[in-house]
């Protein structure tokens, strides 16, 4: 439960459930849609996407719901809808213990970390039996602080920000859950998207959210390994049946932690064609149905 197996592809994508017009090009754009219960909809227009949730499904297999936070009116209902939806993987947005995923049963869980109560419990929130992956989230969580912004003028994050991303991947790993790096607001600047998510990459999440479909491409870009990468993981993969233990790889040393690191290369170049393909079908059938 919550391997990087169970991630679908590295380009998710927010979409307010209220905007059933725009499910198609969602599916059709990113790996995994999250349809947005939560802070996508506003508060008068909840109902009209709970209705929208149940009449124009998608595959159940790449879309996720977020939910209202547990303990909300909203939340009830959420669930009340849900429950006439073939849809079994939920974001729980807010979310502050174990015991609000495991309410959920026999629902998969992805947590969102984004309160300060939610940080200090990520630990027994990521055990939890039902989590399969965690997600944090910075605007919530300063606002939870009385901040005002989680980013400094070059658009870094602050520390506390920084402090809480580290703590979601760490508990994620621990618990052999997958997780999900925050979402870039600015949706016009690529390039400090392609770094966070070439970041993203590198300290092991398993994927970053976009909240606009433009992002999608720069995000699988990050995710997906060079050709020099993916020729150089093949060949020192092809050497081990030669070595024993630790050897020495064109100058490099090379022990087990930098066969894991070949491996994890070779899995992301496999996991990029397939999620371009997943999309390339998605796409067809999003024409299709709009021809029809």
């Amino acid at each position: 439960m919550g391997s990087v197996d169970s991630v679908g592809g590295p380009a998710w994508l927010f979409c307010p459930a209220d905007r059933p017009e725009r499910f198609g090009k969602a599916a059709a754009t990113a790996d995994v849609v999250i349809l947005d219960l939560e802070d996508g909809v506003a508060p008068g227009d909840k109902d009209y996407a709970r209705r929208c949730l149940q009449d124009t499904p998608l595959d159940p297999a790449r879309t996720v719901v977020r939910l209202n936070p547990a303990g909300t009116a909203d939340h009830l209902a959420d669930l009340e809808s849900l429950a006439k939806t073939p849809y079994s993987r939920v974001m729980l947005a807010k979310c502050e213990s174990a015991q609000q995923v495991t309410s959920l049963a026999p629902r998969e869980v992805i947590a969102l970390i984004e309160s300060p109560l939610g940080a200090l419990k990520v630990d027994e929130i990521a055990l939890a039996a039902g989590t399969v992956g965690l997600m944090w989230g910075a605007e919530d969580l300063v606002v939870g602080l009385g901040g005002q912004s989680s980013r400094r003028g070059d658009g870094t994050y602050r520390d506390v920000a920084r402090h809480v991303r580290s703590q979601a991947l760490l508990a994620a790993k621990a618990y052999g859950r997958f997780a999900l790096d925050s979402v870039y607001l600015n949706i016009r600047d690529h390039d400090g998207l392609r770094a966070e998510a070439l970041d993203a990459v590198a300290v092991g999440f398993d994927a970053k959210v976009a909240i606009h479909p433009g992002q999608v491409a720069v995000i699988r870009s990050a995710y997906a390994p060079s050709a020099e990468d993916v020729a150089w993981a093949r060949r020192v993969l092809a050497a081990v049946p030669e070595e024993r233990g630790v050897f020495q790889f064109e100058g490099r040393m090379v022990d087990a932690p930098v066969l894991r690191h070949a491996e994890q290369i070779l899995h992301r170049s496999v996991q990029s064609e397939a999620a371009a393909g997943q999309s390339e079908a998605a796409a067809g059938q999003s024409e299709a149905a709009a021809g029809a």
